[in-house]
């Protein structure tokens, strides 16, 4: 049996520069991620157990629905709304605490939002889905018709093609992870198979699109390619983590389109067209194009770039005592799997690979963790991911090299955290 027992740094076995630990030296010595190196006395000194009250007394009553702990209020969604209170049509975004969760599955109740007028309230008996166009046999479905059909589950990430905008702009913005990278949360989705229906419908051989539309007043649509129904790899979902979607995540359902940015998985889903080319709707036209150096503009760009951040340490997750810690993050591609994660705590002079589980999911968030001794040195600590096509996460200067000055959307260059001598850690570019 291998021991445990606490070793002394400077034990280990470094990876790469300014106290990185090879993943190799943990796998090797049987000690978990975080390991056993020594740990502050502070931290580990034993101490009399008392009977606290919550110990002595009855508790709570049940509840029909279960809340986070009173002493968890702080984990919530930072809100921004693009008009002031009062004035707008709802339009806006929340953001995924990223630095505040743990693992890969976003609770629904801190999933992000994106909202283009508001949160329609939408009663799911009154609730239609039409499929019509190109097809032999024009349906319309209701929720109960639809919960009665075989259901798919699926984990896949849903990103917002304007996640980490804030790191397009010219100045490094003082921001959280998830106030920059928050666009974005991964669950369990179960649904019905989109294949299916049209299947039902029965397609004209000329279709080669789809234009899906929403429910809410903004009447949010988006040209859909067929191909990526055919595949199998579309669904409306019903639910979302076991419980039914909830309204601002598009109840009663919503488009799942697998790694393919956010706008296309659309909400409050009421209507589906099979056409035979794009529509060009104000929605991929006016918003959600890539404006590049020549003037002209890449339209119908879908899938979600490979993508890493480190979560923890990050602002607001500071290191407080010099010691180990563990960089714990996020990866993610809208290709496939994520295959490969490195971290560097000196800029990127030198790298280290992570540990990512031997199966990772496919456009689904990846956790990645990497020991790292600090004591004290100021660090630069970055992340890059590769996945199963070879793509690498660029870095800001690669991602910006096509574009027009303040590109907003499919932001995926890696992110860098200064860390001071004190502790602190600020956004960065390199």
């Amino acid at each position: 049996m291998t021991s445990t027992k606490s070793l002394p740094l400077g034990s280990e076995e470094r990876a790469a520069g300014n106290g990185l630990i090879s993943r190799r030296w943990l796998l090797r010595t049987g000690l978990p991620a975080v390991g056993a190196l020594g740990l502050s006395s502070e931290m580990s000194r034993a101490e009399e157990l008392r009977v606290p009250d919550w110990s002595s007394t009855p508790g709570l009553d049940l509840t029909s629905y279960g809340q986070p702990s009173p002493f968890e209020n702080e984990v919530v969604r930072p809100t921004l709304p693009l008009f002031p209170e009062g004035i707008g049509d709802g339009s806006g975004v929340s953001f995924t605490p990223l630095e505040k969760l743990a693992g890969t599955i976003t609770p629904n109740g801190l999933f992000f939002e994106r909202h283009h007028s508001g949160i329609p309230e939408i009663a799911p008996e009154e609730h239609r889905l039409a499929i019509h166009g190109l097809v032999e046999r024009p349906l319309v479905f209701t929720v109960e018709a639809l919960l009665r059909y075989p259901m798919v589950t699926r984990t896949c990430f849903i990103e917002c093609a304007g996640n980490s905008l804030f790191n397009s702009m010219d100045e490094p913005q003082q921001r959280t992870a998830g106030e920059i990278h928050g666009l974005i949360g991964n669950a369990e989705w179960t649904g019905v198979s989109l294949a299916h229906l049209l299947n039902e419908a029965g397609v004209s051989p000329s279709a080669k699109w789809l234009v899906a539309e929403g429910g809410d007043a903004a009447k949010m649509s988006r040209s859909i390619p067929i191909e990526k129904v055919i595949d199998g790899d579309a669904f409306i979902a019903l639910y979302q983590n076991g419980e039914r979607i909830r309204p601002e995540q598009g109840y009663p359902m919503r488009l799942v389109l697998p790694g393919w940015q956010g706008s296309m998985n659309v909400k409050w889903l009421r209507r589906i067209k099979v056409v035979s080319a794009p529509v060009h709707t104000k929605d991929e036209t006016s918003k959600y194009t890539l404006l590049q150096k020549d003037g002209k503009s890449r339209q119908f760009t879908y899938e979600m770039g490979v993508k890493s951040v480190i979560t923890s340490p990050s602002p607001g997750r500071e290191p407080g005592a010099q010691g180990l810690y563990q960089i714990s993050g996020l990866a993610w591609s809208g290709a496939g799997r994520v295959t490969k994660v490195e971290v560097s705590a000196d800029g990127g002079s030198s790298w280290a690979e992570a540990l990512i589980p031997d199966q990772t999911p496919a456009r689904a968030l990846t956790r990645f963790q990497l020991p790292w001794v600090w004591q004290g040195q100021s660090a630069t600590l970055m992340s890059r991911a590769t996945d199963e096509t070879g793509a690498v996460q660029p870095t800001r200067e690669a991602w910006y090299e096509p574009y027009a000055p303040n590109q907003l959307f499919h932001q995926n260059a890696i992110q860098a955290w200064a860390v001071s001598s004190s502790g602190g850690i600020s956004n960065v570019y390199v």
